[in-house]
């Protein structure tokens, strides 16, 4: 695991970084995209703007899927909203003390990915 970093690199958004990373996640893949295009300097913002379109995508395309079972379907679509409105609250409020979170399964990938931009 990384240590966590308290004092991210300098936004080229002109934003500060931690501000930069939450907004990533604001508008959910929107926002990712926008600062994924915008970004040029900051590591710590990259990733958390990829991280912000993986996971809001696989959320869509999750209760989607589910959205087609009849009943179980529905039930875990249900309880899918809770779950991934505390999962985004929780990656803000990591994000916005400074800490280089990554997901487990797509946060490596992420920071690879994030390193070609």
């Amino acid at each position: 695991m990384q240590p966590p970093s308290l004092h991210p690199e300098g936004s080229s958004t002109g934003l500060d970084p931690k501000l930069a990373g939450v907004l990533c996640y604001l508008g959910g893949f929107i926002t990712g995209i926008i600062f994924l295009a915008l970004e040029k300097q900051s590591r710590f913002v990259r990733l958390h703007a990829l991280q912000s379109i993986v996971v809001s995508v696989a959320i869509i395309v999750i209760s989607m899927l589910l959205g087609v079972i009849p009943i179980i379907g529905w039930i875990l679509g249900i309880l899918l909203w809770p779950v991934s409105t505390i999962l985004w609250i929780g990656l803000m409020l990591l994000t916005y003390q400074g800490k280089l979170y990554k997901l487990p399964i797509i946060g490596d990938w992420c920071e690879q990915q994030s390193r070609k931009f």
